[in-house]
This record gives C-alpha cells, sequence and structure tokens, in this order.
C-alpha cells in the first residue's frame, strides 16, 4: 500500500534537521530487520524520539509504526498525520484495543516503535519498564530491537521551552542486536534482559556524546549521576505523589 502520508512527512523532518543542522549520529541501523515483523524498544526522554527513532530504520527502507498516546490523534494536526502514518493509538482505560492493533502489524510484517517506561523520564534515566513491548514480541514470534537514543532532550522535552532554532544539536542514536522473545521465558525476565541492554546502548550514546554543557545554566539536560541538574528518579517520583 502506498505510503501517502509517512514518507512526505520523513522528508519534511529531514529537512527540518538540516534547515536547524543537527548533528545526528546513528550506529547500529543494519541490526533493524530488513523485512518482517519486529518490535523497536528505545528509551523515552524527548517528544520527538518517535521521529528520530524512525529515522534510525530508514537505511533498511523501513517505517515504523509507533503505540502513543491516544491524544496525539485527537489532535487537529497531529491527529490526521498520526492516523495516516498509521501509526497506533493507545487508551491507557482501555489498552486491550491497542495491544491487538499492534498485534495485527506485527503479524503482517510491521515494525512497532514502542516506548515501554510509557512517558517522557524527566531525569533522562531509565525508567522501569512494562512489559508490553515483551509480550507482543513472544506473541506475534518476533524479535525485540533495543536502541537508545541521545540529545533529544535538549530539543524538546517535558518542563522545558522548545529548541527549534539553528543550533548545531547533536543528537546520538545507537541500536542494538535484536533479542528473542522466546515463549517458553516469563515477559517479565525478557522486559528486564532488554531494558538492561537499552541501558548499555544509552550508556554508549553518552560515551560518544561529542559536547558537554557550556556552563552552569546548561547542565539541566544532564542526568544527575552524570553531575548535571536535571532531577533525580527519586525527586521525580516524590513529584509525581503530590
Amino acid at each position: 500500500m502506498a505510503e501517502l502520508v509517512y514518507r512526505p512527512v520523513v522528508g519534511l523532518a529531514q529537512t527540518l534537521f538540516k534547515v536547524w543542522d543537527l548533528k545526528i549520529d546513528c550506529q547500529g541501523s543494519e541490526n533493524i530487520p530488513r523485512s518482517g515483523g519486529a518490535v523497536l524498544v528505545s528509551n523515552h526522554i524527548s517528544y520527538l524520539d518517535f521521529i528520530f527513532n524512525g529515522l534510525a530504520a530508514l537505511p533498511q527502507k523501513r517505517l515504523v509504526r509507533f503505540m502513543a498516546k491516544e491524544s496525539v490523534f485527537r489532535h487537529k494536526v497531529s491527529g490526521p498525520l498520526m492516523r495516516g502514518m498509521k501509526h497506533i493509538p493507545v487508551d491507557r482505560k482501555q489498552g486491550e484495543a491497542a495491544y491487538a492493533h499492534a498485534l495485527d502489524s506485527l503479524r503482517s510484517g510491521e515494525i512497532v516503535g514502542v516506548f515501554p517506561e510509557a512517558t517522557i523520564s524527566e531525569s533522562f534515566t531509565l525508567k522501569t519498564f512494562k512489559s508490553g513491548a515483551a509480550r507482543l514480541a513472544q506473541e506475534a514470534g518476533v524479535p525485540l530491537v533495543p536502541m537508545a537514543v541521545w540529545g533529544t532532550q535538549r530539543l524538546w522535552t517535558k518542563g522545558h521551552p522548545r529548541n527549534f532554532k539553528r543550533s548545531h544539536t547533536p543528537i546520538t542514536m545507537r541500536v542494538g542486536e535484536g533479542l528473542e522473545a522466546s515463549r517458553d521465558k516469563y515477559a517479565g525476565a525478557i522486559t528486564r534482559q532488554v531494558r538492561e541492554r537499552v541501558q548499555e546502548l544509552l550508556e554508549a550514546a553518552q560515551r560518544a556524546y561529542p559536547v558537554h554543557p557550556k556552563d552552569a545554566n546548561d547542565t539541566w539536560w544532564m542526568p544527575a549521576h552524570l553531575g548535571g541538574t536535571a532531577p533525580t528518579p527519586e525527586q521525580v517520583r516524590a513529584a509525581e505523589a503530590r
């Protein structure tokens, strides 16, 4: 079926990234299957992560169908685009429908993108992973492909203004080898395994990141354990509990 919306949107995104002069470093795209279903699993630190995750699949000539909040599909601008790109709406009160939709997509040979943290991590560290990605991969009989993004939080993330200027911002992505989601394993064990792999890829992306905060006012995008002033996971949880 012709991709009348997805490919033009990809072209627009690539043009914008050139205008913004983003320095994109992506390694490991060859680990994304050229054909057949797969679950692409990533960390989540920015509202733009799904765009960069999708770019990582382009060298393999694949388009990723992302699971995203149903509210995004109701927006007058993003809604038609999300539906046209065949992304998958997730109503958290009725998650069964989204799960069935994603499963059908995987069985038809699509790549489904999942953020198993379910929300943006304000500490820029990995939150607990939900097991849905593992269960989808098990039931569909497809691999889990782990990846990590870093630097996207500097463009647009929760609690901070957007930065769509010509900022020369580096974006680093690392894609790992696929993991088998065996049916004879507990989904929880597979989830822990893929989270460990995403953590390794995230640390690799952070080590490869070519810039550091310019001054004390520019440390907000670095996690606390790396010397930044982003809130710790404990501080985020405390704020959410208020």
